[in-house]
């Protein structure tokens, strides 16, 4: 099994969408890649602890690969957007990249630069190594699985299941 985290806006749509990807064995949703030690939502909330709203991903690279995997990330975020994704804005809604490990770079690179191609606006989609990723509140664990008609960034379309 691999890891990858990604942040795409709020992390319950992101967190809806992936676990809808054949291949994805585990989804959670934290925050990535900030400066402070077990943050909390309403701290996240403050723009002051850099961390990104993200949504770690265990996925059985026999089924999935990395590169197609990424091709559903860029299906739903606009990477041209900093700090923003629909109408969430601050900046733990931008978008990112973190990998685990570090033979991945160079995809999410190529990946990129692939999607890159489809954009007049630049690319401005972190792709970072993992700092640290602390879990969200229970609460937020599978939001939208509990609360259907709940608010949700991403067009229900793409929800493949």
């Amino acid at each position: 099994m691999k890891e990858i985290v990604l942040a795409g806006g709020c992390f319950w749509g992101v967190q809806a969408y992936f676990d809808t990807i054949d291949g994805v064995a585990e989804t959670k949703v934290g925050y990535a890649n900030g400066n402070k030690e077990n943050p909390t939502y309403e701290e996240v909330c403050t723009n002051t602890t850099g961390f990104a709203e993200a949504c770690y991903v265990r996925y059985d690279e026999n089924i999935i690969s990395l590169e197609d995997l990424l091709r559903n990330y860029w299906k739903i975020i606009n990477p041209t957007l900093k700090n923003r994704q629909g109408n969430d804005i601050g900046t733990q809604y931008r978008t990112g990249i973190y990998y685990i490990d570090s033979n991945d770079a160079d995809i999410i690179i190529k990946s990129r630069d692939e999607e890159q191609k489809k954009y007049d606006k630049p690319i401005v989609t972190e792709i970072e190594p993992l700092k640290n990723f602390y879990d969200a509140e229970e609460y937020h664990q599978k939001y939208l699985e509990k609360n259907p008609n709940g608010y949700c960034h991403i067009p229900r379309e793409l929800f493949k299941k």
